[in-house]
């Protein structure tokens, strides 16, 4: 199995388990990760979703293989049914209903740093690195940049793509990209207690909080209001909200 999956106090950890190649995504792994997405979201025991690599990397990006597609005088339908074959997973992710956390050591790159993009949190050893270097072999950071743009903005986002230089664990928290940035000697210990803490929060609250925030892509400001109304108005009816709101009455009353 190239990705691991284990579930253990309301959390499902997925693991990039091809450490020889650096975890880099071939066409068996992107099949694997979108099934396990799934079957996370599907769980109703599952809270939230950690993704991380096994070995020294995250994720170095697309396998030779997938390269090896680029040369191969592939049609322009089989180009693009290779492209959106990763582009299906990140709208997956996306459209999915648990959070995901990207816990990210060593490097991330390319299709890697992607992965990472496309979960809700990120949280990054303080040796870790993130990169777009497609460019220095004529290519684009093509899906990523979907992600990559509504993360840290189109200046930041262009100058990462069209440069392809990487960056640290700390320049990426500076742009946005990253949430945390720990130390080796606790990065686990950081990991479990950052998903453990969202996994302890109101599972419809979470849901609707990270829909709303997609939602709003794009948005106008009237619309966004409206969209957060709707949101309210569905929080209000959850079994969550009304017994943390007698919870909350009740402790006025003793107080």
């Amino acid at each position: 199995m190239t990705v691991l999956y284990d579930v253990a106090e309301r959390i499902a950890t997925l693991t990039l388990n091809r450490p020889d190649k650096r975890n880099a995504l071939d066409d068996a792994t992107i099949a694997q990760l979108k099934a396990r997405f799934a079957e996370a979201d599907a769980d109703d025991a599952v809270r939230v979703v950690v993704l991380r690599g096994a070995g020294k990397d995250f994720c170095a990006g697309g396998d030779l293989s997938q390269l090896e597609k680029i040369v191969a005088h592939a049609s322009r339908e089989e180009n693009l049914a290779d492209a959106m074959n990763l582009g299906e997973l990140f709208i997956q992710m996306r459209r999915a209903r648990k959070p995901s956390i990207a816990a990210v050591r060593g490097n991330a790159l390319a299709g890697g740093a992607g992965l990472a993009s496309a979960c809700d949190l990120i949280i990054a050893e303080t040796g870790a690195t993130f990169g777009y270097p497609e460019v220095k072999l004529g290519f684009v950071p093509a899906m990523v940049m979907a992600m990559l743009v509504r993360i840290v903005g189109e200046k930041h986002a262009f100058e990462l793509a069209a440069l392809g230089n990487s960056c640290s664990a700390q320049v990426a928290h500076r742009l946005g990209l990253v949430c945390r940035v720990v130390p080796a000697a606790s990065f686990d210990a950081e990991v479990a207690a950052l998903a453990g803490e969202l996994a302890q929060r109101s599972a419809s609250a979470v849901q609707l909080i990270r829909k709303l925030i997609y939602d709003m892509e794009g948005q106008s400001f009237e619309a966004a209001v409206a969209l957060g109304a709707q949101a309210n108005v569905l929080a209000r009816g959850t079994p969550d909200c009304q017994a943390g709101v007698r919870r909350f009455l009740e402790s006025r009353k003793q107080s």
